[in-house]
């Protein structure tokens, strides 16, 4: 009994921090992108983005989350791609105050 109990524990334990370990490899880009998510919402709600330029900037999310994604393929994220990250969603988010501020209405 005991071994099997030392077992489950070992599993639950080794599950646990391989999951976290690959959770927090790109803490700071999954803020960003939560944060802008939120950014582009809000902008259909209040009127100061149309359908097809909200459109246009979630594709750009897709992207980035896809690029994430292949980021992390190989369990680590280097210094690079973190960097290739940031830049890309730096971009993203002067594209969303752009659209945001050009006076384009529903």
């Amino acid at each position: 009994m005991r071994k099997i109990v030392s077992v489950i524990l070992i599993t639950v334990f080794a599950l646990g921090l391989s999951i976290a370990a690959s959770a927090q490899n790109t803490p700071r880009v999954d803020r960003r992108e939560h944060r802008q998510r939120s950014r582009i919402r809000h902008g259909v709600r209040s009127g100061e983005l149309n359908r097809r330029e909200a459109h246009r900037l979630r594709r750009q999310q897709r992207v980035t989350r896809a690029e994430e994604a292949a980021a992390k393929a190989d369990g680590k994220v280097t210094k690079r791609e973190r960097r290739h990250l940031n830049r890309r969603e730096n971009r993203t988010s002067r594209r969303i105050y752009r659209q945001k501020h050009d006076n384009q209405k529903r």
